[in-house]
């Protein structure tokens, strides 16, 4: 499944057994107010179920690559549970400071 990724300007990649325990996980979410239903609404407007071409590239929709201000070059992020896409231009723009993330990791005592 592909999809947005507030706040962040960049496209989310998942399996979909890992999609299926992110939306459950929505789903278990106790207060279901308005806030909730846009945020999800807003979500699933945003989200494609996306395969590979014959070349075994991922295909990603018009709206999507819209979003996350795709024109051409992208730059994949391996996270934890699922893979990032973001335009290679705006990826630029989240290096962290030099020393930042390794002094964070240091905090997390990895």
């Amino acid at each position: 499944m592909l999809t947005i990724a507030p706040p962040d300007p960049c496209l989310a990649l998942y399996p979909s057994s890992t999609w299926v325990q992110f939306c459950e996980r929505l789903e278990a979410v106790p207060h279901k107010d308005d806030r909730y239903r846009r945020a999800v609404r807003y979500l699933f407007a945003h989200t494609e179920e996306v395969g590979c071409d014959n070349q075994g590239r991922v295909v990603v929709p018009a709206l999507l690559r819209s979003y996350a201000g795709i024109e051409r070059q992208v730059v994949s992020v391996g996270l934890l549970t699922r893979i990032e896409i973001w335009a290679k231009e705006r990826y630029a723009f989240q290096k962290p400071p030099e020393g930042d993330v390794p002094d964070f990791m240091g905090e997390l005592g990895l």
